[in-house]
């Protein structure tokens, strides 16, 4: 029961988090999360197609995880790394999302999908099944070198800024507004999420305890 709740929770979480970016990837003009700069970058040289990059960069990210520490990495790791540009994709071939229309609705719409991605990662990661590839990764980093998690967060999500940036995918106003909007979004809903996960375990436990006296 209680793994069941937990599994919900994670592919819930990878799909609204997935909706979240493929919604701020439709108003890419006004500027997208780092990670996504690259992505879009690679497309735009490469071809394949967006969530095809973001796939084989989690791979990559994956791999040096193991590599440094095996720990960060775990089934919901690669799942997370193959779903999220897998469900990337199919919503952007469904095509139902909002269109830019270069006007004010779409800087409301951008924050609406950055709040999204923060809701998202946050339920995904309150089911404790695996951090993301990106998360391992700089935590694996952040052990190895001994440095802070926000210290690795910056500097490696500024060096993806600029491969992204120098390889022409879309930054301006948002993708620096990102962090400031979609973490404190992330923190509140993984914190209230997780009690709500204690919360039905303990009543879960409880009902057991009951049965078994009975």
């Amino acid at each position: 029961m209680i793994r069941v709740i937990r599994w919900l929770f994670y592919m819930l979480g990878l799909i609204i988090f997935s909706y979240g970016i493929t919604i701020a990837l439709k108003m890419q003009y006004l500027g997208v999360h780092p990670w996504d700069v690259l992505n879009v970058a690679l497309y735009d040289k490469f071809g394949l197609s967006i969530g095809s990059w973001a796939i084989i960069i989690s791979v990559l990210l994956i791999v040096v995880s193991l590599m440094l520490d095996k720990s960060y990495v775990k089934i919901g790791t690669f799942l997370n790394g193959v779903l999220v540009g897998v469900f990337v994709d199919i919503f952007l071939w469904i095509d139902f999302l909002p269109h830019a229309t270069h006007t004010w609705t779409d800087y409301l719409i951008m924050l609406v999908a950055i709040i999204t991605m923060g809701f998202g990662g946050g339920l995904y990661n309150s089911a404790d099944i695996g951090a993301g590839p990106r998360d391992g990764f700089m935590l694996s980093i952040a052990d190895k070198l001994g440095k802070s998690i926000g210290t690795i967060r910056i500097v490696v999500e500024t060096l993806v800024l600029v491969i992204g940036f120098l390889l022409g995918g879309p930054v301006f106003i948002f993708t620096f507004i990102f962090t400031f909007v979609q973490s404190p979004v992330f923190a509140f809903t993984l914190r209230k999420f997780k009690e709500v996960i204690l919360v039905i375990e303990r009543k879960y436990q409880e009902k057991q305890l009951t049965k078994s006296s009975a």
